[in-house]
């Protein structure tokens, strides 16, 4: 069960991480995805061997709309089913189907992968804000049969709500970003990939970079990720009067950014909040070394395979990268080690964990079992 990213073009609006590991485990089992929040109307359709059924978009005051789900789910449910285990990605789908999968009697793994054990008021970020949402995530918490993070940084988040977790790390498909060898600057790229919204912080970044160009000039920021902020982010950019080093190259498909990472010297986030953050690992199986804020991938690899600086402090990521640029030897480290991590751990390995989790808690159901 997802809100979305699981389009039928396979290619826009996508959760890619999402898309391995439903093709992988599409391979051996019958994998049937429902998503809450998406079409405006039902309708199904198959994707990389599985069946998306789009319950379609739900409108109206949260507690009235997630009844209206309920409804939704269980009924698509029923017509697909029967199931041996159901599996909800991120905080708002779960809270529609722990609920319908205990009143069906099917065990359910939750993966929290996004603000749900945070609280970030100024920016409204977070599902520990407001006690009406904490009060469904500790329910979801309570009736999730198994609860998976990303990473142990979120799972730390989670033990403090008194539940334990399995880290199973989305991991990405290598093949989709080959090692790359990088022409030796200057001059010097920057890549960051993500929305702009707040949460993603570019204000900080952006005043990082002013910084950045004050002490190696020859330096470009590509920024890669949808507009969600009615050009305000540009718009600094013009008044920090980095225009000529800054570039934003709006939405782009998966298959187009490896050349975004080929390109890069340094890979840069400056996310206040990331439960894991998948372009971490994208950038790692390219070969590209990661600067950011301590969250999610970053503060689980800090110091070994990515450099970590306080969220919100724009002259230590400017600081670290500057560091980084001038140490070739150290980026190469860093690299190495992050690309290592990333192979290991890759879609094929995350499809193998979750074939686990779902066989331990299936077993005989109706004389069927998820198969070894």
């Amino acid at each position: 069960m997802v809100t979305g990213g699981v389009d039928r073009s396979a290619r826009e609006r996508v959760v890619p991480a999402l898309l391995w590991l439903i093709e992988r485990l599409a391979r051996r089992h019958e994998v049937h995805v429902f998503a809450l929040h998406y079409s405006p109307e039902p309708c199904t359709y198959p994707l990389l061997g599985a069946a998306i059924h789009d319950v379609g978009r739900v409108d109206g005051p949260p507690g009235l709309r997630r009844l209206r789900q309920r409804a939704r789910l269980t009924a698509a449910l029923g017509a697909a089913g029967p199931f041996d285990v159901l599996h909800a990605y991120s905080g708002m789908p779960a809270v529609v189907a722990t609920h319908v999968a205990r009143r069906a009697g099917v065990p359910i793994v939750v993966t929290f992968d996004s603000g749900e054990f945070v609280a970030i008021g100024d920016i409204g970020y977070g599902l520990q804000r407001r006690w009406r949402d904490r009060f469904v995530i500790a329910r979801t918490l309570r009736d999730a049969t198994r609860v998976t993070v990303g990473t142990q940084f979120m799972a730390e988040l989670a033990a403090r709500h008194g539940r334990g977790t399995d880290i199973v790390p989305l991991g990405v498909d290598p093949n989709a970003f080959p090692p790359a060898t990088r022409p030796p600057g200057p001059p010097w790229r920057l890549l960051r990939v993500g929305s702009l919204n707040r949460v993603k912080d570019y204000p900080m970044l952006l005043n990082a970079m002013t910084r950045i160009v004050r002490e190696i000039p020859e330096v470009h920021l590509d920024i890669v990720g949808e507009d969600t902020l009615d050009g305000g982010v540009q718009a600094l950019a013009r008044t920090l009067d980095l225009e000529s080093h800054v570039t934003f190259h709006g939405v782009q498909p998966t298959d187009r950014l490896a050349t975004f990472y080929a390109d890069a010297h340094v890979h840069v986030t400056s996310s206040r909040h990331e439960a894991a953050g998948v372009v971490v690992l994208e950038a790692a199986c390219s070969g590209l070394p990661t600067v950011g804020t301590g969250v999610g991938y970053v503060a689980d690899w800090a110091d070994d395979r990515a450099v970590a600086v306080p969220a919100g402090d724009a002259a230590a990521l400017a600081d670290a990268v500057v560091r980084l640029i001038r140490d070739p030897a150290r980026r190469e480290r860093l690299a190495s080690a992050a690309r290592a991590w990333a192979l290991e751990y890759s879609a094929d390995w995350t499809a193998a964990r979750f074939e686990e989790i779902y066989r331990a808690l299936a077993g005989p159901r109706d004389g069927r079992a998820i198969p070894p």
